[in-house]
């Protein structure tokens, strides 16, 4: 999580800035006041999201009626954010919650979510590794798992293409959870190729599937809003450098989607490396860095109780 919120904090203050332009003057500490008139240090709608799930999620148990009405305090009350105030939503994340809200309990949380094609954005994919940890931790079965993961998307996204991204994202988790080496993501990659293969969207993951991503060139990754660009640089960015520090400054300065390609890569490069691999002065700079560990404290002491039983 906190691998998470420091690439988020690094890309808020650039989001939508061209490469370019950070070729030029390129990110290279935490800073504020870019992009957002917002202090340095400050995570955007993908941590808050993020924290929404995890504090549902954090007694041991999947509700997520209780998930949708986090995202509602967070949409319309402020919760879950650094300074008290909500910035940065996507528009497929607000069509749902709003929905949710129109329906009043009327419709189930995993109904709210678009199944348009032009809704593969990344609001799903941001804050989706509270659940892949829970459901690692409580030793969910892979088939089960990836069932769950989809659930969870669909509370916003439910294109089965935002799903799939969702899901890999959580092969990749649970093998670096269970080895923190390079070679535990092209083995979750491989095993993703196997899982879906025979999944209609699953075509635009090929880059992925065969592993070839890795030996692209910069400018052939794409860093836009769009789920598999996003998943893509995020994958490229960690298996292209040897730190937690080289991985997120990498993806931040792809430019356009700047938090949220940075915070994937971080949450990635966070479980790689390892809390000791972030740069102290990052962490020291992080927003509400507190609240973050006394939840991710409370719910690893809970879920440890089924781990090691």
């Amino acid at each position: 999580m906190l691998g998470h919120a420091v690439g988020d904090a690094l890309g808020v203050p650039v989001e939508f800035c061209e490469r370019g332009e950070l070729d030029e003057n390129p990110v290279t500490d935490m800073m504020g006041f870019g992009n957002y008139p917002l202090p340095e240090g400050c995570w955007s709608d993908d941590t808050s999201m993020s924290l929404a799930t995890l504090d549902a999620l954090k007694k041991g148990e999947i509700d997520y009626e209780q998930i949708m009405k986090n995202f509602v305090s967070w949409l319309f009350k402020d919760e879950y954010t650094p300074t008290g105030e909500t910035f940065d939503m996507g528009r497929t994340c607000m069509s749902a919650i709003s929905n949710y809200c129109r329906k009043n309990g009327e419709v189930r949380a995993t109904d709210c979510g678009s199944v348009g094609e032009y809704s593969n954005g990344n609001g799903s994919l941001m804050r989706i590794h509270p659940m892949a940890l829970y459901l690692f931790y409580k030793g969910y079965e892979k088939e089960k798992a990836l069932k769950e993961i989809a659930l969870t998307s669909s509370l916003t996204h439910a294109h089965e293409r935002s799903q799939i991204a969702c899901g890999i994202y959580t092969l990749i988790l649970f093998e670096l959870m269970r080895q923190r080496k390079k070679e535990s993501v092209r083995r979750a990659l491989r095993e993703a190729k196997s899982v879906y293969k025979d999944k209609g969207e699953a075509d635009p993951y090929e880059r992925l599937f065969s592993l070839s991503i890795e030996n692209e060139k910069r400018e052939n990754i794409k860093s836009t809003g769009y789920v598999v660009d996003t998943l893509e640089a995020a994958v490229w960015c960690l298996l292209n450098t040897d730190s937690y520090e080289e991985c997120v400054l990498s993806a931040v300065n792809l430019g356009d989607d700047t938090d949220t390609v940075g915070a994937i890569a971080g949450g990635l490069a966070g479980l790689l490396y390892g809390v000791e691999a972030i740069p102290e002065n990052w962490l020291k700079a992080l927003r509400r860095r507190e609240y973050i560990e006394e939840m991710c404290n409370e719910a690893a002491e809970n879920w440890s109780q089924d781990f090691f039983s």
